[in-house]
């Protein structure tokens, strides 16, 4: 049966549900149309660059013996499920839960190409002159953005609360 609060967390996981489609399709793209290590020019400073990332952010622990997808995939898991328990405990916060839904799309993303690839698939390259940003993917910026949201509600709210007690 479906109460009102159900419905407002499935809006919430139907979020995330989309963030997960759009990150899975961009990857399958890539790795369909790229050639591993391959830079394909989209701007002056963007390619689509194929690569597989074993490690976590920035590539940390990247030249682990393998032993980082299994502990970086239980990480991921955990850290799904403790987001499913906080969506379900603040789904009328509406700016957290968009934040979360983010999040949690992306952890799922990445979470997936670890099992399926053994490593996240990134495919976006920014770049100034010989300078380049670490490689990334959509789920990547989905957790990036829903963790921005993250930190501008809370300083947003308490702004709001220092106000009030003036």
């Amino acid at each position: 049966m479906n109460t009102p609060q159900s419905a407002s967390l499935y809006r919430w996981l139907s979020i995330t549900a989309i963030v997960l489609l759009l990150d899975q399709l961009s990857k399958w793209s890539a790795l369909v149309n790229l050639q591993l290590g391959v830079p394909r020019e989209v701007f002056d400073c963007m390619n689509w660059l194929l690569l597989y990332n074993p490690g976590a952010a920035f590539s940390f622990l990247a030249q682990g013996a393998g032993w980082q997808r299994w502990l970086l995939t239980i990480m991921g898991i955990s850290a799904s499920v403790f987001i499913v328990f906080l969506l379900q405990r603040n789904k009328e916060n509406k700016p957290l839960s968009l934040s979360l839904s983010l999040i949690l799309g992306g952890a799922i993303g990445n979470v997936l190409d670890r099992l399926m690839y053994g490593a996240v698939v990134d495919f976006i390259d920014l770049h100034y002159g010989n300078w380049h940003w670490p490689a990334f993917n959509l789920a990547d910026s989905a957790i990036s953005l829903g963790a921005v949201f993250i930190i501008f509600s809370e300083i947003r709210r308490e702004i709001g609360r220092l106000g009030k007690t003036k």
